[in-house]
């Protein structure tokens, strides 16, 4: 017998408890990234992206096959715009993943965490240049103060921070083509067709690799080879939790929870490895900080007088 009795919803308080520990998941990999890359010198950085490509993809394949997914990517695959956003998608996210992996190995964790910092900024404002957005004051202010804190930290640098502008813009930009995708690509799909379109980078990377420096995978023992593997899962399960996370969280929390990356990576960079931080570059922080509270304020604002007035959370910003 078959029990025709309508399932009882799950609560909401239940589905907001478990986005809260997604998103924490989530995040708290990601900040626990440069602790991972690092544990796996001697490889180099092109080395481990193109091992990252690679394993992620065939993760991504196993998650498919597990979950009788593929005819879903197999819908996907047939709508050419589609498929050629996810292209542009992963290219992103290549120079994202490679700058990252490169700023890591090369003791500038702390340039990486205020690259994530400014990323919150870079979102609105590139809101406003494609998809012609309307920024409220505050948030003017907070772009304001982060392009202040950009010109202090270079001078405080003596060079542009390019490592910190290149991943948040990268992750700025990919953001915003994931979000013309939005609701026609799920979080597997869309990561399998990303990897995919860059399986040839990572060809190309080994076999550059091989010709110079020496191919490291396999060579350094079990467990150096084990993490190398297990670069493609630390790839894709945070964003799985990130999609699981959205789906049952209010953006307002999610945008709170996203610090806890960059803040993990900062102090790791700063208490660990010691990376140097004179005071003009703890005033650029500062600085930074000072947007994202004014930002993060503004958000909170707003999204209660959108409810208020009826709107949907979607709409807050």
């Amino acid at each position: 017998m078959t029990n025709d009795a309508p399932q009882s919803p799950v609560p909401a308080s239940s589905r907001s408890r478990s986005g809260l520990l997604f998103a924490i998941g989530a995040y708290g990999l990601w900040g626990f990234l440069p602790v991972y890359f690092l544990a796996l010198k001697p490889v180099g950085p092109f080395e481990i992206v193109a091992w990252r490509i690679i394993f992620a993809l065939a993760f991504c394949a196993v998650l498919l096959t597990v979950t009788r997914s593929w005819g879903a990517l197999a819908v996907i695959v047939r709508q050419p715009r589609i498929v050629l956003f996810m292209g542009l998608a992963g290219v992103l996210i290549y120079v994202n993943w490679q700058t990252f992996l490169i700023g890591t190995l090369t003791d500038h964790v702390v340039e990486t965490s205020l690259g994530y910092f400014i990323n919150p900024i870079v979102t609105v404002l590139l809101g406003v240049l494609f998809l012609h957005e309307r920024l409220r004051p505050a948030q003017w202010a907070a772009v304001g103060i982060s392009g202040a804190a950009v010109v202090v930290l270079a001078v405080g640098y003596g060079q542009v921070p390019w490592i910190a502008l290149i991943l948040a813009f990268s992750f700025g930009f990919y953001g915003l083509i994931k979000k013309q995708v939005s609701g026609k690509v799920d979080a597997v799909s869309g990561l399998t067709l990303e990897t995919a379109w860059l399986v040839p980078v990572a060809v190309v990377q080994l076999v550059v690799v091989g010709a110079t420096s020496g191919i490291v995978f396999g060579t350094q023992g079990a467990v150096n080879t084990i993490a190398l593997i297990g670069s493609g899962v630390i790839t894709a399960v945070p964003l799985l939790l990130f999609a699981a996370a959205t789906s049952r969280l209010p953006l307002t929390v999610v945008g709170f929870i996203q610090y806890i990356a960059p803040l993990m990576q900062f102090a790791f960079g700063v208490a660990l490895l010691g990376e140097p931080m004179p005071p003009e570059r703890w005033f650029g922080f500062a600085l930074v900080w000072s947007a994202l509270i004014v930002l993060t304020i503004d958000g909170v604002l707003a999204g209660r007088r959108s409810r208020k007035a009826g709107l949907r959370p979607a709409e807050e910003f």
